[in-house]
């Protein structure tokens, strides 16, 4: 029988985080931030670790309660504006095992209230990996049509993500990829209703999704030269 991770709890535990978004509130809330987010979060982590592995052994299910693939709720707000304490969503990323050595591709869950999403991909990579990417995706136009542009990918992702004003260097303007070239993220992402996150089906839904985006992340592991 199918297991439910995430309940509507967690919903009302981030709406509520956001209108007492501050230390003391989340301290005296903390045994509900761990009983209705992270361990949820920590165990769906842990039980989709097999599936992964299917997918692609280079990608990881961590469940560590710092360092893995829970984000941390609090925020970094060195250099921010926004000097309120903790997020107001969970995420979970599967990064690849090199993620730390070199910009590689993974998938991401984002639960926030009203804002749930999928997305599979590399997000923002440094020039010279972005260029690779670009590279490859004109060397193998078919490849990239036959990843990216696929009836099983496109029926539940979507390209999206920042661009360039104009074409990159090296290209024609007239290239008949030119949109897919000027992309700054390499990046599809398919939105999720708090019904879907909050069903027992979820996890199976989860896996689904993933392995429709399996030739889209395989293609952006060959060009930035990391295993899938």
């Amino acid at each position: 029988m199918a297991s439910r991770y995430f309940t509507p709890a967690l919903f009302t535990f981030l709406k509520d985080l956001k209108v007492n978004n501050d230390r003391t509130w989340f301290k005296a809330n903390q045994e509900r931030y761990e009983e209705s987010v992270r361990q949820p979060a920590l165990d769906f982590i842990t039980d989709y670790a097999d599936r992964l592995a299917k997918i692609s052994p280079h990608l990881v299910a961590d469940a560590r309660t710092v360092g893995g693939s829970l984000f941390r709720i609090q925020r970094d707000t060195r250099f921010s504006k926004d000097k309120t304490p903790y997020k107001e969503n969970t995420g979970l990323h599967f990064r690849h095992e090199l993620a730390a050595d070199a910009h590689a591709p993974g998938i991401y869950l984002h639960i926030e209230p009203g804002n749930c999403f999928m997305g599979v991909g590399l997000w923002r990579p440094e020039s010279k990996v972005a260029y690779a990417i670009r590279d490859r995706i004109d060397r193998d136009a078919a490849g990239w049509k036959k990843a990216a542009r696929a009836k099983r990918f496109t029926d539940v992702f979507t390209l999206t993500g920042d661009s360039l004003q104009r074409q990159p260097k090296g290209y024609d303007p007239d290239h008949p990829l030119i949109d897919d070239l000027k992309r700054k993220d390499f990046i599809a992402t398919a939105s999720l209703t708090q019904k879907q996150v909050t069903s027992p089906d979820f996890m199976s839904d989860f896996d689904d999704r993933a392995r429709r985006a399996k030739p889209f992340l395989g293609f952006l592991c060959t060009a930035v030269d990391v295993p899938f």
